[in-house]
């Protein structure tokens, strides 16, 4: 309802902008809206590393991590402490790493005063481990979901989840990486020796009140939620990054909740995309540009020379959003972090030619081709019912989703549970940005997006996954669905929407 309330607001405005005596506030509002900080930033903050979080085997051999949820406060260069939300601390959380075959445990305790849960985003595991707004761990609660980890090496991160109430705890900063490695990875010749070559980059914005406090109001004519004028890089904001090495790898997340980026360097410099949401790309892409949508990844490595400098700056992203991107990030240009070589760098060899094995979704095997829609707050017309499955799948067949963004306004696709690959836009081969595993993808007005979806196992008739706009304020005004995966000739069941969904 709050997404439909500014989608109202939006028109009033625009209705008033019509009349003549309109003209100067319209000028006036069109001439300040853009944010514009390139080479505005005082970069005098050593960007922050997130640490590996321990962990141990236990008994049964599984690799044991524990995580606590807690308020706390954040220095974010500001004249006092801000009051924030954290992992482990008071502000976003350590990056977990894992093996794939590994089998993993994780104590989520909360020990804030509401309910929240944990999602584990791109992981592919069982809807009762999934962390989405079936699992939520009540105050002073404790939830212990484990899983085998089995699908190559990728970054994904980990966030809270619970129901309508997402962007809130996201803003505050719950959130982190997810680090998962696997044999083939690892005998590449690529950086990856964790905060020496090998860098976290989650990049958030912020908004501030005159005393230091977060500011999670949305913008005025901004009907996708909160867009902040200052970004936070790993928690930092204006940090700068000391760079040892010739090449070094930065494992690019969109962690804010509204706003997209396209990120590339102030110089212009070429840099090798080298992985997506889900894990490597078959081979490196050079590119200048990487669009990410919120909750989007990208992996790049960028080469460096001895005592140079250079800025990572989000240019104005296309969101194809007509006059109204103005207001929604889209005439925005944001600089995110430097980069300071060292007078004499680590030698690092060539990317690859090769990276990974990612082979194409065999669209003969198709069973069922779906439609979604995407408008307003809705999906094909409706709103998210706890109660109601929306999909039933049968593990072991591939199907074909068309996700249709209807509504004009900036939208973004991600599934629970599965990684994707996009197989025509409009029936074209989709842009560069979009190839390889995904589980999340910008949604251009107005365009038809295939995605190729296999559902292989860790079927459940009553426990679901969900698939929903990640503009948080879109998700928790009601733009999600829920599917199950079944065995075959099996039924959709009944969830429980009372909260006891626990593995």
């Amino acid at each position: 309802m709050r997404a439909l309330r500014r989608l109202l607001i939006i028109g009033s405005v625009t209705g008033l902008l019509l009349c003549g005596g309109a003209v100067a506030a319209g000028a006036w509002l069109w001439n300040r809206a853009p944010i514009d900080t390139a080479g505005k930033i005082d970069f005098d903050t050593p960007l922050a590393v997130p640490p590996l979080a321990p962990s141990e085997i236990d008994a049964d051999g599984r690799r044991v991590f524990d995580l606590t949820a807690a308020a706390g406060s954040h220095d974010f260069g500001r004249d006092r402490p801000t009051p924030t939300w954290g992992f482990n601390g008071g502000y976003l959380g350590p990056t977990l790493r894992a093996e794939r075959g590994e089998q993993v445990l994780v104590n989520v305790h909360n020990q804030l005063s509401e309910p929240t849960s944990v999602h584990w985003h791109g992981m592919e595991l069982p809807a009762r481990m999934d962390g989405g707004p079936h699992q939520p761990v009540p105050a002073d609660g404790t939830w212990s979901p484990t899983w085998q980890v089995d699908q190559p090496a990728a970054t994904l991160w980990y966030h809270p989840h619970p129901h309508g109430q997402t962007e809130k705890h996201v803003y505050r900063g719950l959130a982190g990486m997810f680090i998962l490695d696997d044999a083939p990875s690892r005998e590449l010749a690529l950086p990856q020796e964790y905060g020496v070559d090998d860098f976290p980059v989650i990049v958030q914005d912020k908004k501030f009140t005159g005393d230091g406090q977060l500011d999670d109001r949305p913008g005025f004519l901004s009907s996708i939620g909160l867009l902040g004028d200052e970004v936070a890089v790993n928690g930092t904001v204006g940090s700068y990054l000391d760079v040892t090495t010739e090449r070094v790898r930065l494992r690019l997340l969109n962690a804010s909740t509204a706003r997209s980026y396209q990120f590339g360097f102030a110089d212009g410099r070429e840099f090798q995309v080298i992985g997506s949401d889900g894990g490597l790309l078959p081979e490196p892409r050079p590119a200048n540009r990487v669009m990410l949508s919120p909750a989007d990844r990208a992996e790049i490595v960028v080469t460096m020379a001895p005592g140079e400098q250079t800025v990572l700056r989000s240019f104005p992203p296309p969101l194809g959003a007509g006059p109204f991107g103005h207001f929604l990030g889209g005439d925005d240009t944001l600089d995110i972090l430097q980069l300071r070589a060292a007078g004499e760098l680590a030698a690092s060899p060539p990317v690859p030619e090769r990276l990974a094995e990612v082979p194409a979704p065999d669209l003969t095997e198709v069973v069922q081709t779906r439609s979604f829609r995407f408008s307003g707050t809705n999906i094909n017309g409706e709103q998210m019912d706890m109660d109601r499955i929306d999909v039933g799948v049968t593990a072991g067949t591939t199907e074909v989703w068309e996700v249709t963004n209807q509504g004009g306004q900036p939208h973004n696709f991600h599934m629970h549970g599965v990684q994707f690959q996009v197989v025509a836009v409009d029936g074209q081969e989709p842009l560069a940005d979009l190839r390889g595993w995904q589980d999340t993808i910008y949604l251009q007005p107005d365009a038809r997006h295939e995605i190729a979806v296999r559902f292989d196992e860790h079927t459940d008739p009553d426990l679901p996954y969900m698939y929903h706009c990640h503009l948080l304020l879109h998700e928790d005004s009601g733009m999600m669905g829920q599917f199950v995966v079944l065995e075959p000739g099996q039924s959709p069941g009944s969830p429980d929407s009372t909260g006891h969904n626990h593995g």
